[in-house]
């Protein structure tokens, strides 16, 4: 039921025992983020309906990591790297931002900050000294604003390089109804094919199989288009050049123990990330790089899209 203002509520989930923080506005839209992993899980439109995917196989249980919402996968993405799969972010306590600098641009007052320091355990992998700031935001009309800022602490004067993505899993009816726009003629690299680069073929993203692949230097609007639920996901982007998308299928759905046997079905991975070109950071500097996405009802004949979802990309 939708409140008289927007809030944010602290609050140790009873099934977990992790505590999270609950943001909910005032027409009904809500947002749950928890402490490990910065991790968004749950983001409900103004009729309380999950738009993110969960598995119900997700163990909420340290190390491991939360199988499904938004993932933030820093400092590498996968396994590129010398680096456990999807970095360490997602598998650490963040804290609370008590005094985040100033945004370079305003944001919803339905937010939470939160931040990432080097530790020991990650020095001893990673050796760089860095702040990792994460705001998670919640406009009036219910869209989800991520926004990370990174920035090099080392006091030896020496630069770092990351890769990066929000490793986002959407819900959705059926896999084999739901299309991506914005990625066709694109180059991208198949990590099905030990990354070999490839060139988009087809008039949109559709699923047949499984899929692994990182679209490069693609627009800053996606749109992730579901008929069966007759709704569309538009992702924007900035400072994040590449797009992932990602369903493992049958067979690799039943070799994950987090991950239900058909639930590959109900979900789709489509994230901004900076793969590619890895982000360079020398001493004192600090990168920015966010991702707005937002649901709305969709209906599509004809390669065309509803007139509704065209004046949201226009203004979000």
């Amino acid at each position: 039921m939708a409140g008289t203002a927007a809030s944010v509520e602290r609050v140790r989930d009873r099934a977990t025992g992790l505590d999270k923080f609950v943001l909910r506005e005032v027409r009904g839209s809500s947002v749950e983020v928890y402490l490990y992993g910065g991790q968004v899980t749950f983001w409900k439109n103004n009729f309380g309906h999950q738009l993110l995917f969960v598995s119900k196989k997700a163990t909420f249980k340290p190390p491991k990591a939360i199988r499904g919402g938004i993932q933030i996968c820093f400092p590498q993405l996968g396994s590129h790297g010398v680096l456990e799969q999807h970095g360490f972010a997602r598998n650490r306590f963040w804290s609370v931002d008590e005094s985040p600098p100033p945004f370079p641009v305003a944001t919803s007052n339905c937010h939470i900050d939160l931040i990432l320091k080097s530790c020991q355990e990650d020095l001893k992998v990673w050796p760089h000294s860095y702040e990792f700031r994460l705001r998670v935001a919640l406009s009036p009309r219910g869209d989800l604003i991520l926004t990370s800022r990174i920035k090099n602490m080392s006091s030896d004067g020496k630069p770092f390089q990351f890769t990066f993505a929000y490793h986002t899993y959407f819900s959705v009816s059926d896999i084999s109804e739901v299309r991506v726009e914005g990625l066709e003629t694109l180059d991208y690299l198949d990590n099905l094919q030990s990354r070999n680069r490839c060139t988009e073929q087809g008039d949109a993203v559709v699923f047949e199989s499984e899929v692994d692949k990182v679209y490069l230097s693609a627009p800053q609007k996606i749109v992730i288009i579901d008929h069966e639920k007759k709704r569309t996901f538009v992702l924007r982007k900035e400072g994040l050049p590449d797009v992932v998308v990602w369903n493992p299928w049958d067979k690799k759905a039943k070799a994950m123990p987090d991950f239900g046997d058909d639930e590959y079905k109900n979900m789709l991975c489509v994230g901004a990330a900076a793969i590619e070109k890895p982000i360079t950071l020398k001493s004192g500097e600090e990168w920015l790089g966010k991702q707005e996405i937002s649901a709305v009802p969709s209906s599509y004949s004809s390669g065309q899209l509803d007139p509704e979802v065209i004046r949201r990309m226009h203004t979000i």
